[in-house]
């Protein structure tokens, strides 16, 4: 009431003084303004405020960082702001905005009728608009209405220069300060004021001028921010440093002045230069902050993931709004030393102008964190450098692209990963019953049962596949059918399981089928070409599927998170992994034991014989499982692997035209990117081993092989089937010294897993010369040795 009592006597002197004729005339504040004054001021309640005076919901920026929660990766926004709290704002900087802005600030009560009569004085005298008046109250609000305005329309009514406008600042501002005291008020108040170059609030404003937050800013530093605001862009300092220091210097005097600073600090300040360490803020995935110019590829995929969240909004566009809104915290799970290892090591085997690709991504078994996302380009859409287009006329994606290459999806071609498939194979035979050491004597070229794979590589209407070398044939079980890459073995032992399991067994590991390969793999029993990787695949994809099988089993979604706060701190439940186990520990340990062949690892027993990447241990220097992977034509190279606590992936190709062929000879490059940045993750489980599996998955329920040689194909197919076996006659016949047309071999023989394959050789007939024997041994263990039945000439090459 004391400070309503003061305006009112303040504005009936100005009434009935000797200048009342004048203020008639003034532009700003006519005569229905003082007249108002008594009615509209005087009434302002704060129950009768704007909803958004009373808890202002602006506009504030997401800041995006690493999994160290330190290294900035970007941040998204409409209007670049944070908010802090009155602790974290040195008080030099509360002092130097009351200084500059409203000096009476602890005195009025909302309007301060001094400044009022001051500004009525100017402006009469100076027959124009000298001086307004505002409080830092009533800027506060004008700033809240106008951010908080939802149409053009509302945006010039908050800042027009009118008496109604005035007369309802007013009123608010002597409401708002009935229910907030004068500490949140300016926290209010600097956490929403512009300060030029995109910066809203001090948060922002510290860090766009002095790269610091503003806990930490000097007292030259804060006079300088607080002189923006009332002109921010004759005051910037980086287009004008001279009026931004007569400006500094103005309100650092004001300081002196109101007893907030000694004279002897004041003049140091003043004679210090205009020292700027700028800072641009980056905005959503293009822009990027210092450091992680490669790192958009994740940031885009963070990006998609969050709009897929219904935390965040009911649909895409609220979910887009809030993250450039709502001023969460995001911690990502994105690791930088790995990521910084994995772009070192894929630049060390192919440079940025490359028009082939090789992404590479991590992900940690057990959480489906993503840990790394790495390719040979720049995220950018500036495409002015970019090279020919190697599919078709005008530039292609390199060096600069925002396709997701690593994480695939609608927007990217997607690579054949070649066999690296043979893993979902293997699972779903373990899965099946089929342990490890299912034996088959795999020829070089084999005639399946499947529809013949388009092209001229048939065997009379059937797919026929090839081995990548004529010496990976012979007798093979899992481990050096898997070590050795045998395609003949895969496609045989894919038949055994069936072509659909394998799919599915795919798709639990979180392997998405698009185009084509979606209508292949909804109806997959005569999909014989898939456990040689035909179907495109990304990086990620692939590197998760892998993860799965380092999880003993777990499948977890991909997650680009570790963890999300709102503006109060408060955690968002969308961080925590979403996993289910999709197949068994013991099958999972299984085929770990198998893929440990692969690269020169030592299975658990010592069963490994041969290998495609038999450094890669020693490379990783620890315990390590994976595949290697070539397309048709080598057109892509791949490989994936895993220690107990991070998997990896990596495919090189070319993104404009899938068809033109990197060559065989990059295998080496794709396996080394992929080891050196697993090696760069060997904090990631460093405690864990691969834990062997149990003796019967590996070997099975092992009974006797009844020996049927010399009998009839169909009394020993009888015989094997009772005794617990499946049979398949071999294309090949073989040498011996029983009659032609008996059975000549059998493999395996001795013993057998129940239920697996045993394989009858027809006999030719003894080899000319030699003596016949009587009586055969009882364990035959040579291997059958008969002439190969000829077949054409492969044109396909997977492995």
């Amino acid at each position: 009431m004391k400070s309503r009592s003061k305006l009112s006597k303040a504005l009936t002197l100005l009434i009935v003084g000797g200048i009342a004729s004048a203020v008639l005339t003034v532009v700003v504040l006519p005569l229905a303004l003082i007249v108002g004054l008594s009615t509209q001021v005087l009434g302002g309640d704060y129950n009768d405020l704007p909803a958004a005076l009373k808890n202002p919901p602006t506009p504030q920026s997401s800041y995006v960082y690493a999994s160290d929660g330190r290294t900035l990766i970007t941040s998204f926004y409409d209007q670049n702001r944070r908010d802090v709290t009155l602790e974290e704002i040195p008080q030099v900087m509360r002092d130097a905005i009351v200084s500059a802005e409203d000096n009476r600030f602890y005195e009025h009560h909302g309007v301060d009728a001094k400044g009022v009569l001051r500004a009525l004085v100017s402006n009469v005298t100076s027959g124009g608009v000298a001086q307004g008046a505002s409080t830092l109250t009533m800027q506060y609000i004008r700033n809240v209405l106008l951010y908080t305005a939802d149409s053009k329309a509302g945006q010039r009514a908050a800042t027009e220069v009118t008496t109604d406008r005035k007369l309802k600042e007013m009123s608010y501002a002597l409401a708002l300060e009935k229910e907030l005291d004068k500490n949140e008020i300016l926290r209010r108040y600097l956490n929403i004021a512009y300060f030029g170059n995109g910066a809203y609030g001090v948060f922002a404003a510290s860090e766009a001028y002095f790269s610091k937050e503003p806990k930490d800013l000097t007292l030259e530093e804060s006079a300088l921010l607080a002189g923006l605001v009332q002109a921010p862009g004759d005051y910037d300092p980086v287009k004008n440093k001279d009026a931004a220091a007569g400006r500094r210097n103005w309100i650092l005097n004001k300081m002196v002045e109101l007893k907030y600073a000694e004279p002897a600090t004041v003049t140091a300040a003043q004679a210090a230069p205009v020292a700027l360490k700028l800072k641009a803020a980056p905005d959503d995935c293009l822009s990027r902050s210092e450091g992680t110019n490669g790192w958009g590829f994740f940031c885009g995929y963070f990006k998609r993931w969050w709009l897929e969240q219904p935390a965040f909004g009911a649909n895409p566009q609220e979910r887009e709004a809030n993250l450039k809104r709502g001023g969460y915290t995001v911690v990502t799970s994105l690791d930088p030393a790995v990521q910084k290892a994995s772009e070192q090591a894929i630049a060390e085997q192919i440079k940025k102008d490359s028009p082939f690709a090789l992404g590479v991504a991590t992900v940690e078994p057990g959480t489906g964190r993503i840990r790394s996302m790495a390719v040979n380009r720049n995220y950018s859409n500036d495409d002015s450098q970019n090279g020919a287009n190697t599919g078709g006329a005008g530039r292609g994606s390199y060096p600069n692209t925002t396709v997701p290459l690593i994480a695939g999806g609608d927007a990217a071609p997607g690579f054949q990963a070649g066999s690296t498939f043979k893993m979902f194979t293997m699972l779903a035979a373990l899965e099946a019953g089929m342990p490890l050491n299912t034996t088959f004597d795999a020829p070089n070229k084999y005639k399946s049962k499947y529809p013949a794979d388009p092209g001229p590589a048939t065997c009379e209407g059937r797919y026929c596949p090839t081995n990548a070398d004529p010496s990976m044939a012979g007798r093979r079980a899992m481990w050096d059918g898997f070590g050795r890459s045998v395609n003949t073995y895969f496609v045989w032992l894919e038949e055994q399981v069936g072509a659909d399991k394998a799919v599915e067994m795919a798709k639990k590991m979180g392997i998405t089928f698009r185009g084509s390969d979606k209508a292949l793999a909804d109806d997959a029993s005569q999909w014989g070409p898939f456990t040689l990787g035909v179907s495109a695949t990304s990086p990620l994809d692939l590197a998760n599927a892998y993860a799965t099988v380092a999880a003993e089993g777990m499948y977890c979604k991909p997650l680009p998170v570790n963890s999300i706060t709102d503006p109060s701190g408060a955690a968002v439940d969308v961080a925590q992994p979403q996993c289910k186990r999709v197949f068994e520990a013991d099958v999972a340990r299984a085929a770990t034991d198998a893929a440990r062949c692969t690269v020169g690892d030592r299975s658990a027993f010592g069963k490994c014989d041969g290998s495609t990447a038999g450094g890669l241990r020693n490379v990783v220097g620890r315990s390590l499982a994976g595949k290697t992977g070539s397309s048709e034509r080598n057109e892509t190279e791949s490989f994936a692997g895993f220690t107990p606590g991070l998997a990896a992936a990596g495919i090189a190709g070319d993104p404009d035209s899938p068809r033109n062929a990197i060559g065989a000879s990059f295998a080496g490059n794709v396996n080394m990117a992929v080891a050196k940045t697993l090696k760069a993750g060997a904090g990631y489980g460093a405690d864990k081993d691969f834990v062997a599996p149990d003796r019967k998955v590996a070997f099975g329920d092992e009974v006797r092989v009844p020996d049927v040689r010399g009998r009839s194909v169909a009394e020993a197919s009888a015989q094997l089937r009772e005794a617990g076996f499946q049979v398949a006659v071999a294309p090949n016949g073989v040498t011996s010294e029983f009659p032609a047309g008996t059975v000549g071999d059998v493999y395996p023989s001795g013993s057998a897993p129940k239920g697996s394959t045993v394989t009858i050789y027809v006999s030719e007939g003894p080899v000319p010369g030699a003596e016949p024997t009587a009586t055969p041994s009882a364990e035959p263990t040579h291997r059958p040795t008969g002439r190969p039945v000829p077949t054409p000439t492969p044109t396909r090459r997977r492995f």
